[in-house]
């Protein structure tokens, strides 16, 4: 009787390990806006989200791809921005894509 209980236990638990087993979410799939708008705050601090251009680059409206895309290469080190660098390496995947998702909803002032 023992044998029975053991085998169904170990049967429950790899019936349910596929269901633990989640792969991580790419940066590249759709983020969460709302997220993104609340984790913006550092962002706009000098991003400006009117769109206007005055010595540094405006972020909104821009293509999520493009955005995730650009804040990977500031974390990896291959665009050369430390202030950039130290900004996007504190952002998880599941940030930038929600980053991308808000800003790249932002319409900038004609």
């Amino acid at each position: 009787m023992a044998h029975l209980r053991l085998a169904i236990g170990v049967m429950t638990v790899v019936a349910a390990a596929p269901l633990v087993l989640v792969a991580p979410r790419p940066a590249s799939t759709a983020g969460d806006r709302a997220l993104g708008e609340y984790l913006s705050a550092e962002c706009v601090t000098c991003h400006q989200l009117s769109g206007k251009y005055q010595g540094i680059p405006p972020i909104v409206g821009w293509p999520e791809d493009s955005f995730v895309e650009i804040m990977n290469e500031y974390r990896s080190k291959r665009r050369n921005n430390p202030v950039m660098q130290t900004i996007a390496g504190k952002f998880s995947n599941e940030e930038v894509a929600a980053l991308a998702a808000y800003f790249g909803s932002v319409k900038a002032e004609k």
